[in-house]
């Protein structure tokens, strides 16, 4: 009982304070990994490429997954929920005082403060992908002998999938199935 208790507590603050979507909770479900052991570094790697590939947004699928596997069905409902009931009082709060601030210059300083630390979140999020990625680290600060530790077939299949989305302009979940066809064949 105290595990979906924690759950719900852990993913409200989550769904309360990582602003600006999905990828923003990334750096908040390393701190989860870390402070409660529930699931490893390279988890968070899985949990991504399983909530891009299902419908919905990325937050709320990963909530979801990690409560499931937490706490079963039940653990799954309340991660989902801790997700997202912030989202929803903070809608209706701003919905109901929308036009008293909607000319606050206050309200604006905040979100012009807001947009870089959102920018910084995503990019620290990223870069962790890519470590978990392409990297054989431990920990960034090996980057001193970076070369050694690349994975250069990743890193190589990486460039060639940015260059064919770029270039071909295909719907995403082409790219998204070949290229778990490729990870499987290849078994990256």
């Amino acid at each position: 009982m105290i595990v979906y208790w924690q759950l719900f507590y852990e993913f409200f603050q989550i769904g309360l304070f990582a602003i600006g979507g999905g990828m923003a909770t990334i750096p908040f479900l390393e701190h989860l990994s870390e402070t409660t052991g529930w699931y490893s570094a390279a988890f968070i790697s899985d949990m991504i490429a399983i909530s891009e590939s299902t419908p919905g947004p990325i937050g709320i699928n990963m909530a979801t997954y990690v409560g499931y596997n937490v706490g079963g069905l039940p653990g799954g409902i309340i991660a989902t929920l801790g997700e997202i009931i912030p989202s929803i009082i903070i809608v209706v709060l701003v919905s109901k005082s929308l036009e008293k601030f909607s000319g606050n210059h206050f309200v604006e300083d905040a979100f012009f403060g807001l947009r870089p630390a959102v920018t910084a979140l995503i990019m620290v999020a990223g870069l962790t992908v890519m470590q978990s990625s392409f990297l054989h680290l431990e920990s960034l600060n090996q980057l001193a002998h970076l070369a050694s530790y690349v994975d250069w077939g990743k890193l190589v299949f990486f460039v060639l999938v940015f260059y064919c989305i770029k270039k071909f302009h295909k719907h995403p979940v082409f790219y998204i199935a070949v290229s778990a066809v490729i990870g499987i064949v290849f078994q990256f």
